[in-house]
């Protein structure tokens, strides 16, 4: 018999806000989290870019003491206040009678990028002697899930997942398959990236990945779906869902948010950079997720999008759409929340999981905004500006990631076993 895995709690901290409701609240009422760059002045580095969607007002000492800030990367700090305010959603209890069956999957893309940047240019200036013995643990990119495991006292399977964009969506089906397989009971699942620093600026600046226009307009930057958008907005967060059997979780009393019900994880195998034209990675995760979760294409009623405002990507993941979705009664609704906290790389499948399994639970999907100008390319219902109400419905997320990742999540509403 299929194990049901369901997810119980939300944590996040991203450019909309510091918390699930802060970040909810700003997204359905169209609120954007991007802004000038405050972090660095780019124009010390020559570079173009003038915005960003950092995270804004947090504090870490808030969520550990002042020793652990300065031995962790920022990173670090962000995951740790995701996970806390996941698990305490959760009001999960972990101690000696379940902790080998709470396993901590959290995934980044770039991981301690910050401090790699900061002790090369002490090592430069100052030589070997000066460079920080924290250094390593600081910026490898199984800190986050570490430190995390460690705080809390998870001792189930802890690693990290790198898969680009896609990281975070691949960690939490992981997590799925876990549970599944029966290695763990409850994952502390998710995804962090603090990468709004000049050398990752600048590179996609180089790669002409981002956007760059609307400077002095930066919330009206992230434009996915809208045929004058012309790239994406590099941001930084976190973001955590406490996943657990069905039986635990009813074992224990806790509230049920959803149920994540399916996963598709492919390669398009076409560049390094750049989406397959003919969309085939993304359709396959789509269709494998779907299946997985037992679902037809009617009962899906909502897609988070990747959407990430490049022409590439947005037309490719339109042509998907339609393409999975094309006997489906009626067209599907779809959104981008990069319109509103940009592109937060091994973060974005996390914390557009979170948006995802707040639409079913609430039955109200987020907009895409900036959305004015269509564009035949991209022929699809993108709940343009205005959030909807949709009812009770399943929802796919979907993240494609440099490489050919291609990943999808698939939520519906949790159903209780009458007959157990």
């Amino acid at each position: 018999m299929s194990t049901k895995v369901v997810v119980t709690g939300l944590g996040t901290v991203s450019p909309l806000g510091l918390t699930v409701d802060e970040t909810w609240v700003a997204a359905t009422e169209g609120r954007s989290g991007i802004a000038p760059i405050a972090a660095f002045d780019p124009d010390e580095f020559g570079i173009k870019t003038r915005i960003a969607g950092e995270v804004k007002r947090f504090d870490p000492a808030l969520f550990m003491d002042i020793k652990e800030v300065r031995r962790l990367d920022r990173f670090c700090h962000l995951t740790l206040a995701a996970a806390a305010e996941a698990i305490a959603d959760a009001k999960l209890t972990i101690d000696p009678s379940n902790s080998w069956d709470v396993a901590t999957i959290i995934a980044t893309g770039v991981g301690g990028v910050t401090t790699l940047v900061d002790q090369a240019q002490v090592l430069r200036d100052g030589g070997a002697r000066r460079v920080s013995p924290f250094t390593i643990p600081m910026l490898m990119s199984n800190a986050a899930a570490g430190v995390v495991s460690i705080r809390f006292g998870a001792q189930g399977p802890c690693f990290s997942v790198a898969s680009a964009c896609a990281s975070s969506t691949d960690s939490i089906g992981i997590s799925l398959d876990l549970i599944r397989s029966g290695r763990a009971k409850a994952v502390i699942a998710g995804g962090v990236d603090a990468a709004v620093v000049p050398i990752a600026i600048a590179g996609f600046e180089q790669a002409r990945a981002l956007c760059q226009d609307s400077f002095d307009e930066p919330e009206r930057a992230s434009r996915p779906f809208d045929a004058t958008r012309s790239g994406f907005v590099l941001s930084e967060g976190a973001a955590v869902l406490i996943l657990e059997s069905e039986e635990f979780a009813v074992e224990r009393g806790a509230h049920i948010i959803c149920e994540l019900a399916g996963y598709g994880s492919v390669a398009d195998s076409y560049h390094i950079t750049a989406p397959a034209p003919d969309a085939r990675g993304a359709i396959r995760a789509m269709t494998t997720a779907i299946a997985d979760a037992g679902l037809t294409i009617d009962e899906v009623g909502y897609i988070n999008a990747h959407g990430t405002s490049t022409q590439l990507n947005d037309k490719m993941e339109a042509l998907a759409i339609r393409t999975v979705f094309a006997d489906r009664r009626t067209p599907v609704p779809v959104s981008s929340t990069k319109s509103m906290t940009g592109h937060l790389g091994g973060a974005a499948g996390a914390l557009e999981a979170v948006f995802a399994a707040k639409t079913v639970a609430t039955g109200i999907a987020p907009p895409t905004i900036n959305y004015r100008q269509p564009d035949t390319d991209c022929d699809i219902d993108c709940i343009p500006n205005t959030a909807r109400a949709i009812g009770t419905v399943a929802a796919l997320s979907n993240s494609f990631g440099f490489g050919g990742h291609s990943a999808c999540l698939a939520f519906k509403p949790w159903v209780a076993d009458r007959s157990a």
